[in-house]
Formats: C-alpha cells, sequence, structure tokens
C-alpha cells in the first residue's frame, strides 16, 4: 500500500499501489448528467458519447467523474423508502452560497429535493437531486 505525499507522488506504505482516482455513476442517459455536473462543479467534459458515456475532470486536479448510462437504470428515492431503490451514495458539495449553489443545480437540471432534512437550517444545507435523481448534499462550510 502506498500514501501520496500531498502532491502526485506515491509513498510506499506497504506492498502495493491505491490511490481513488474517480467515481462512476449510472443514469439512463449520460447527457443530461455529465452537463449537470459540469456546470455545478465546472468540470471539463472529455470523451462523451451520450447516451452510453462521459468523463468528466477536474480542470484543478483533483478526481474525475464518470456518467455510465443504462436503460435499465431506475432512480433511487430519497428519503429512502422500504422496498425501492436507495442511494448508493451521494456527493458532498461545499459551497459558498447554498441560495445560489441550489439555483446553479436547477439550471443546469437539477431539482430541490422535495424532503429535506427538518433539523438542519435550509440556508446552510440542502438536498439537491441531479438529472438520473441521485441526491447530493449543498452546504457551507461548518455544516
Amino acid at each position: 500500500m502506498h500514501r501520496t505525499d500531498g502532491g502526485d507522488r506515491l509513498i510506499a506504505v506497504g506492498t502495493r499501489a491505491v490511490r481513488w482516482v474517480g467515481v462512476a455513476i449510472d443514469c439512463a442517459d449520460a447527457g443530461p448528467v455529465a452537463r449537470f455536473y459540469e456546470q455545478l462543479l465546472g468540470f471539463r467534459i472529455g470523451d462523451f458519447d451520450p447516451p452510453r458515456w462521459a468523463q468528466l475532470s477536474d480542470p484543478d486536479g483533483g478526481v474525475h467523474l464518470n456518467i455510465q448510462g443504462d436503460t435499465r437504470y431506475r432512480p433511487p428515492h430519497w428519503p429512502e423508502q422500504d422496498g425501492q431503490p436507495g442511494k448508493m451514495l451521494h456527493f458532498e458539495v461545499q459551497v459558498d452560497d447554498v441560495a445560489t449553489a441550489v439555483a446553479v443545480a436547477v439550471d443546469a437540471g437539477g431539482r430541490e429535493a422535495a424532503w429535506q432534512p427538518p433539523d438542519r437550517d435550509p440556508t446552510r444545507i440542502r438536498i439537491v437531486l441531479d438529472p438520473a435523481g441521485h441526491p447530493l448534499c449543498l452546504f457551507v462550510r461548518g455544516e
């Protein structure tokens, strides 16, 4: 196993190198989902073959995001419900201003989730859904 020195250099920690470089998310059509994350996160679209595939990269380095289209995709339910597909993961996105970030997400093809955590300040955290129904948290630092 290895770890980085804070940059791209791997430092040996064990016997193999392991480094997380991205995540792939499923959807029915890669096009709208890729455009959503391009606009919300400021990522660049590289490979783009909708409805099947898109790959986005962080212009500042960081991880990349793959979008995989599959006609068998079924969106998760938010909040989770017994007997319904649930989320497998969600993105935590820190923003400077929640209301502005929600507006950007909606303009990019997402929607504000109907259910919001009742014990959280909506000016500090909001749940939005991407075009494929994946929930993500938009929050200000300290939440």
